[in-house]
């Protein structure tokens, strides 16, 4: 495989792209007074971010590349780097951005730890007492390199279906005859 390819060059384009909208979008979350990390994940604008641009790269990629043949394959690979590159970039900007701003991180913790004291009976027969003792108090010690982490697992989860389903439905073989 060629790293000239456009099947990488294209997926990676656009990564970076959707990495700087969601960089943006976190930024704008947070100053808007809803700290983007303590969305419900039914509501993580990745979710419709990186399925449109997984959709237009792999459209580009097939259309304008391929001669109208996309295989799955090709489409998992695409995916995939475009998901990597821009959970890479938002994780970047997550790390930056922890740093830069005095209040991200603490408004965070403060936050996530008067959510874990109000559904605390919930909260403790999902995951049981110990784990709820003990994420209570590993959470002040929380480093803008964890919340970078965070956001690269979670893009890299919501992705892994994405992906699938993108791949599936732009998939295009040659006619045999």
């Amino acid at each position: 495989m060629n790293w000239k390819s456009p099947l990488f060059k294209i997926p990676f384009r656009y990564g970076v792209l959707g990495g700087i909208i969601g960089s943006l979008a976190i930024a704008v979350l947070y100053f808007l007074g809803r700290h983007p990390f303590l969305l419900p994940v039914i509501f993580d604008f990745r979710i419709i971010l990186f399925a449109v641009f997984i959709f237009l790269s792999l459209k580009e990629l097939r259309d304008f590349h391929q001669e109208g043949v996309l295989f799955f394959w090709q489409g998992m690979t695409g995916s995939y780097v475009f998901i990597i590159t821009a959970a890479l970039v938002g994780s970047g900007f997550t790390w930056v951005f922890a740093r830069w701003n005095a209040g991200f991180l603490p408004q965070y913790i403060e936050k996530l730890q008067a959510q874990m004291v109000v559904y605390r009976e919930q909260i403790i027969t999902s995951v049981g007492e110990a784990a709820y003792t003990q994420q209570l108090a590993k959470l002040p010690l929380t480093s803008p390199l964890d919340l970078a982490a965070d956001y690269f697992l979670k893009s890299m989860i919501i992705g892994l279906f994405l992906t699938i389903i993108m791949s599936v439905l732009l998939r295009k073989q040659p006619k045999t005859e």
